[in-house]
């Protein structure tokens, strides 16, 4: 499907009937005032009217496109508020290495790099996704370069982790990247070593996997242009209408702009500029922050926001936590990337710019670190009470659950890696029974009158956020695979609320968008199911979207979809 608008005077701009109309619908609106009703005017990408049939009439002309819903469930559209679509489809565009397996055994990622070498002759690098450490421990083999150079010695090798929290570089890739027992740590990262030499083992942990990116050509811009289309497609037709873009460089903005410039940007865009470098080299941070991101901004994409590693991922144990982890180096809680003046000054900083901070946090020591820095910026004059971000969230302590609120920090969780299954329990169980007890409280922050939102975070989770609905209100395996739960679920309405009102909230565009009201964008999506009448188990993630309107704008349609629909209005400013 090609969807298309421009900024022409659409034909109501000086009209007193609605562009658009939906009636004979179940719209869920979100608004405790009117919670149902069953028409939606629509004029200038507003909601001019609601009610009944009756309601509307008066609005209906000869232009007027009127939908007849057929009594199907329609509600507001949903905000995944963390994911990389860049990451996860730039290498399918750039034709790098991809196993396509959840669970590599180590003999698979072997025959995947043979097969890829041999297909590949002439590539300088092989690299790509993903390998899995725990199946690795499941086999007996320690990954590293040892292992790689037994596969390929000759070749640069380097392959992402399943969580992104760890990179496997053969020596060759390690000798191209300068990388030697003399080369330090960076401060969001490190290099695991040999206990008596000191030599790199070829696992670069965090941040420290920059290292081997800088060493490699960038992604080229056409690449991330045909990667985030396709994640902005996919995002629209499963009803996303906003959605953050966290790590980002200068050529990835100018590949949103792009798309954005010829109408392809179906959905709000905050992207989070990298404060570090942790994936891939940013060399222009300190020019985007200090005021070029502007230089992108319109109505759909604003880069208004940063990206911060507090700290590590559960695998290689760098989840900053409050009390040591189970077995290992005695006494080892986890690694914080940079010191907490550090934090205090950056967070007081972008919030004095307006700039919003969305810090990686695993463990429940990074968390309370983050709401002591905010709490600290908070403290400071000249701040503008900006709405930053913990993401993630998986480990939280219970006795900061009200610091969100208090703090107006927005708590940001995953709900789509929720549910019990093997790849989940095996790689969260490094966290040890009693941490797990408590992961992904978002009960506990919703409870202590917090604001929830979720971010997929794909790749490292998929990316459809029909999963994360059904796991925060069952917390079980929709597939009906596995046994046992992370923590407790909400109802429908709070999971709901969760991924629309909340979202809005986070994006600071809650008094315009989030839920169906007269004068706030429309954003809506209709649905195959009423969610209120499916039982949750085992159903809601197989929803279908079979419209989604952003700003009264049709940018999906499932049951046409080689239609071409045309917008010929201008976007409305929701920033």
């Amino acid at each position: 499907m090609r969807v298309l608008y421009d900024h022409r005077p659409s034909h109501s701009a000086h009209s007193a009937h609605a562009d658009l109309v939906l009636v004979n619908g179940r719209v869920y609106t979100g608004d405790p005032g009117l919670p149902w009703c069953q028409a939606l005017a629509v004029a200038r990408g507003r909601i001019v009217a609601r009610g009944e049939r009756a309601d509307v009439e008066h609005l209906i002309g000869a232009q007027t496109k009127v939908m007849d819903l057929g009594g199907r469930f329609a509600m507001p559209g949903l905000y995944d508020m963390h994911t990389h679509p860049d990451l996860a489809l730039a290498p399918r565009y750039a034709e790098d290495l991809d196993i396509g397996i959840v669970d590599p055994t180590p003999d698979q990622v072997r025959d995947a790099i043979l097969a890829y070498a041999a297909k590949h002759p002439d590539r300088e690098w092989i690299y790509g996704q993903y390998f899995v450490r725990y199946t690795f421990r499941q086999a007996g083999l320690v990954p590293g370069k040892d292992w790689l150079d037994t596969v390929m010695p000759d070749r640069p090798v380097a392959l992402l982790d399943r969580m992104w929290g760890t990179m496997m570089a053969n020596s060759e890739a390690l000798r191209r990247a300068g990388i030697a027992a003399d080369t330090p740590d960076p401060a969001n990262g490190y290099l695991e070593r040999d206990p008596v030499s000191g030599e790199p083992t070829g696992l670069l942990i965090d941040g420290a996997y920059a290292l081997i990116h800088a060493a490699m050509p960038p992604t080229p811009v056409p690449v991330l242009r045909a990667a985030y289309r396709h994640g902005v497609r996919y995002q629209s037709a499963r009803g996303v209408v906003s959605t953050k873009y966290v790590h980002v460089c200068e050529n990835r903005l100018n590949a949103l702009q792009s798309l954005d410039q010829v109408g392809e940007l179906t959905l709000r865009v905050e992207a989070a500029i990298s404060w570090q470098d942790d994936i891939f080299p940013v060399r222009r941070r300190w020019e985007l922050l200090a005021g070029e991101r502007h230089y992108y901004r319109s109505a759909r994409l604003n880069a208004n926001a940063v990206k911060f590693h507090f700290d590590g991922t559960v695998e290689p144990r760098s989840s900053y936590l409050i009390t040591p982890w189970d077995g290992g180096n005695a006494g080892w809680s986890g690694k914080l990337n940079l010191t907490p003046e550090h934090l205090a000054d950056m967070i007081w900083d972008m919030d004095r710019q307006g700039i919003r901070v969305i810090a990686h946090c695993t463990g429940d020591a990074a968390s309370d670190t983050f709401l002591d820095a905010v709490g600290e910026a908070r403290r400071r004059p000249g701040g503008l009470n900006v709405r930053h971000q913990c993401a993630h969230s998986t480990i939280l302590h219970g006795g900061n659950l009200k610091r969100f609120r208090d703090l107006n920090v927005t708590a940001e969780f995953s709900p789509v890696s929720w549910y019990p299954s093997k790849f989940v329990s095996g790689a969260r169980s490094g966290y040890g029974p009693e941490r797990l007890a408590r992961a992904y409280n978002i009960k506990g922050v919703l409870e202590a009158g917090g604001v929830a939102v979720i971010g997929t975070d794909w790749p490292v989770s998929p990316l459809d956020p029909w999963i994360a609905l059904e796991t925060m209100v069952t917390r079980a395996n929709p597939w009906g695979e596995g046994e046992g739960r992370f923590g407790e679920p909400i109802s429908l309405k709070q999971a709901i609320d969760v991924m629309t009102k909340n979202g809005a909230w986070s994006m600071g565009i809650e008094h315009e968008a989030g839920s169906l009201e007269v004068g706030k964008s429309a954003d809506i999506i209709v649905l195959d199911r009423n969610l209120f009448e499916v039982e949750p188990q085992g159903n809601i993630h197989s929803t279908k979207v079979d419209l989604t309107f952003v700003q009264g704008q049709l940018v999906h349609d499932r049951l046409n979809e080689n239609s071409e629909a045309v917008w010929h209005g201008e976007a409305p400013q929701l920033w």
